[in-house]
């Protein structure tokens, strides 16, 4: 049994972790709100958004929370390739085989959780395939990053409707193709948010003019992106084609969906980092810990409402019998009170510890290289 001095030694090294300088605090805080938004938009029936219908003002959550969730790994992943630095030569060879073999078990849990039934989008295996699609731009700098990531969102909108209708989808096994590539997620549109946060993670966050210039910058996207779907759906309504390219909607991968919510995402990245400086990062405490393992955060909102679903329902793809259930209350309070009592007790997640094992395991680790965070 451990005596007093070494639990608090420990309790030390633990916090340290979690809200030491190697840390920042302020992304941990956009995942947990990434985490929670997603849970919302599983699992509570949400009107659509009327600016003057305050109870219609949770829409927000819908496709943005996803949408910040692929920003966040775009950031997470230039983290661990370098920072402001990215790593060269041998080092860039064994992280890039890390990045991928960590995509591949990425893509190996998504495939698990959609065979549970669960009736939502599981955004692993797009998630993981973006992984593998990072991999030729890990030794690019914020400039490049940034100016990639926008010439794709301004152009893969115009082609992602053709790529929709491609008669792949629509033939036998288009359903389990879809699924396997997170489809529903584009990699096609969707690499263009990773790249965004692979260019914010070449910046030095910790910064106070950074964080205010991703907040306006941010905001300024959302802004052009909404304002575009706004002004324009009068002209493209009679247009099939234009009023797909150019909308705002969740989840449609429209130039006003990608531009918009996108500069959302990056928006609210800032705004986190600047809260983290003051107090209140005391009181965000436990979303940050929610943030800290959002691996193991997502994957166990999905088990836990497979298990309820097919105990209390006989059925885990019914959608609107777990929304009557009310799960989303009962299930977000635990995983936060979940996360926080892990973070201060134990440590790293346990499914982020595990794979980390794994690739470890297989491609070793370069003494030179931050641990994924």
């Amino acid at each position: 049994m451990a005596s007093a001095p070494e639990l608090t030694s420990r309790s030390r090294r633990l916090w340290a972790r979690f809200d030491g300088p190697g840390r920042l605090a302020g992304v941990d805080l956009a995942r947990g709100l990434a985490v929670v938004g997603m849970l919302a938009a599983h699992l509570l029936d949400i009107d659509d958004f009327v600016p003057r219908d305050p109870s219609s003002w949770l829409d927000v959550v819908n496709g943005r929370s996803s949408i910040l969730f692929a920003v966040l790994a775009g950031l997470s992943i230039s983290l661990v390739t370098g920072g402001t630095r990215p790593v060269e030569g041998g080092r860039r060879a064994r992280v890039s085989a890390r990045l991928a073999l960590r995509g591949g078990l990425l893509w190996a849990i998504g495939i698990l959780l959609v065979l549970t039934g669960v009736p939502v989008y599981v955004i692993l295996p797009a998630y993981a395939l973006l992984f593998a699609l990072s991999l030729p731009f890990v030794g690019m700098r914020a400039r490049g990053l940034f100016l990639t990531a926008g010439a794709l969102a301004l152009v893969m909108p115009w082609i992602q409707p053709l790529l929709d209708a491609a008669p792949i989808w629509a033939g036998r096994g288009g359903d389990e193709l879809a699924s396997a590539l997170g489809w529903h997620y584009p990699f096609t549109v969707w690499i263009a948010f990773l790249l965004a946060g692979m260019g914010l993670g070449r910046l030095d966050l910790r910064l106070l003019p950074e964080q205010a210039l991703i907040v306006l910058a941010g905001s300024a996207l959302t802004l052009a992106g909404y304002g575009l779907s706004l002004t324009t759906s009068p002209l493209v309504a009679r247009d099939a084609y234009l009023s797909t390219v150019l909308t705002a909607e969740p989840h449609s991968a429209g130039l006003g969906e990608v531009i918009g919510s996108g500069g959302f995402a990056i928006m609210v990245i800032g705004l986190c980092l600047l809260l983290c400086r003051t107090p209140l990062r005391w009181l965000a405490v436990p979303l940050r810990a929610v943030g800290s393992m959002p691996l193991t955060a997502y994957v166990l909102q999905l088990l836990v409402w497979a298990v309820v679903a097919l105990t209390v329902l006989g059925d885990t793809s019914d959608l609107w019998g777990i929304r009557a259930l009310d799960l989303f209350g009962p299930l977000t309070l635990g995983l936060i009170v979940g996360c926080t009592v892990w973070v201060l007790t134990v440590g790293r997640g346990p499914l982020e510890t595990a794979i980390d094992a794994v690739v470890r395991i297989v491609v070793g680790r370069d003494a030179g290289t931050p641990r994924e965070r």
